[in-house]
């Protein structure tokens, strides 16, 4: 048979990715802080969208109305384009999983392509150098051999977010298979590196440190440091006075000395961490016997199309071609931006009225009574897709009766149990927890006993599962937290 080239037409059906579909993605993704920043930066960048000041009454009465989005049309006023998106409208359900979760920094359809000096997605997730690498840094100019540097990085590695080793010479000495000679000296090492203090094992430690690299290790605020520091602590001048026997100028000068010049804890400016400001997406509120949902719409802008922009549109026999496709896009894009917070607004809604559902012992209770639940059954029970349900409920959270909570955290698997219903995996972890709380501190739970302890209460467990659950909860082992009456 030969080969020729032959053309044909064959019709197909394809999802395509439009800029508008790209908009109800990111919009559905974004948290409360996120979305008003974004209705903030779609308001600067589209002169067709415009905030709407005046609050209506019907709205507030109907909170499921969406206030943010709801145009309020006043009696004799021109009607304009955001009354036809009514509560009805849909935007057509589809499988986002085909599709790359891609999150670029500007959100807006004024400029789908980013400016050449936009920041790469690369900016958002390297690592900002913290204590360890300063020291690792520093290091590097020290002459050492192989086996010092791993002692080096052995006792770097065991800094905490304050500055201070956790761990005593002993114990570097075992774990490194060192002597004892080579552990003071790398420690000396390390504790001559800036910032002054660093590798101390208490905050003593770290001040003295600091006052030696001052030049001060035999003044009187070295004394007050190593000797008396409960009574510094407390600023009791008198009891100082009376102990050092110096005046009461010379202590006012050493304390100032402590108090400016010294820091207690050497390593905290240093530390990665951020404060990460949660505010709930959705209020869930208990009034008599009924829970009501109410979207926390608060200080969000209620956006409505510019009538300036309709008007204009409406003159378009006066308009150059090229204003009037400018004008006509505008308006288009802001409708669409306005549709998909509808959307955005009542999926929200919906996933939390079937979480209130399937949840409501846990709502009542708390989450000792968190029953198991995954993606399938909400979707189901909306009918919507479970990457739909993923995204909505990334980076959310709820405020209820019981606390606040991430919507991601009302969905947990199932551990089976002999003639009972299964139990959520939250649930037994909420059970561990209260377990070594109340535990004996002189002898506490070890990760077996707990095990045999749910075995009792028909929840079977292995050792090393419930090992799993205590790191998630953060908690130690039972050799670190054992307290010697």
């Amino acid at each position: 048979m030969a080969l020729e080239l032959r053309q044909q037409l064959k019709l197909t059906q394809k999802l395509v990715m439009t800029p508008q579909l790209r908009q109800a993605i990111r919009l559905l993704q974004l948290n409360r802080l996120e979305l008003s920043n974004a209705l903030q930066a779609e308001l600067e960048e589209n002169p067709a969208l415009e905030e709407d000041l005046p609050v209506s009454e019907s709205i507030l009465e109907h909170p499921q109305m969406l206030s943010s989005t709801v145009e309020n049309l006043e009696a004799g006023r021109e009607q304009d384009y955001t009354e036809r998106i009514s509560i009805s409208d849909n935007i057509s359900e589809i499988n986002w999983e085909d599709y790359a979760n891609n999150f670029d920094s500007n959100f807006s359809f004024a400029h789908e392509t980013p400016a050449a000096d936009a920041p790469s997605q690369f900016d958002f997730i390297s690592e900002k150098p913290g204590l360890s690498a300063y020291l690792n840094w520093q290091l590097v100019h020290e002459e050492l051999d192989a086996k010092e540097w791993e002692i080096a990085l052995f006792v770097v590695g065991n800094l905490n977010r304050y500055g201070f080793l956790e761990i005593g010479i002993e114990e570097i000495m075992t774990e490194t298979g060192c002597t004892h000679d080579d552990a003071e000296y790398i420690l000396e090492v390390i504790q001559e590196l800036d910032p002054p203090g660093i590798a101390a094992r208490n905050v003593t430690e770290s001040l003295l440190l600091q006052l030696e690299r001052l030049g001060l290790a035999n003044s009187l605020s070295a004394e007050i440091i190593r000797e008396h520091l409960p009574l510094l602590e407390t600023r009791n001048y008198k009891a100082l006075m009376k102990a050092t026997g110096r005046k009461k100028s010379e202590i006012i000068k050493a304390i100032d000395c402590i108090t400016s010049e010294l820091t207690p804890y050497p390593g905290l400016p240093f530390s990665q961490e951020a404060t990460n400001y949660i505010v709930p997406d959705v209020y869930v509120i208990k009034v008599d016997d009924e829970y009501i949902i109410r979207l926390n719409d608060d200080d969000l802008p209620r956006l409505k199309l510019s009538s300036h922009y309709q008007e204009l549109l409406k003159e378009g026999k006066s308009l150059q071609k090229e204003s009037r496709q400018y004008i006509n896009d505008k308006l288009k894009n802001a409708e669409w931006f306005i549709k998909s917070i509808h959307q955005r607004q009542r999926t929200i809604y919906k996933v939390m009225e079937s979480l209130l559902k399937f949840q409501h012992e846990f709502f009542e209770h708390g989450p000792g009574h968190l029953k198991p639940l995954i993606l399938r059954n909400v979707a189901e029970d909306i009918e919507m897709h479970e990457s739909t349900i993923s995204r909505v409920t990334s980076n959310k959270y709820v405020h209820t009766p019981q606390g606040i909570y991430e919507l991601k955290f009302f969905f947990s698997t199932a551990i089976p149990r002999d003639g009972c219903e299964d139990l959520a995996s939250e649930s037994i972890r909420n059970t561990i927890l209260k377990m070594i709380h109340e535990e004996d501190k002189s002898k506490p739970l070890s990760d077996n006993t707990i095990s045999e302890m749910l075995a009792a209460q028909n929840i079977q467990i292995a050792r090393r599962t419930v090992a799993k659950y205590r790191e998630q909860l953060k908690i130690l082992p039972v050799k670190h937290r054992r307290h010697n009456r």
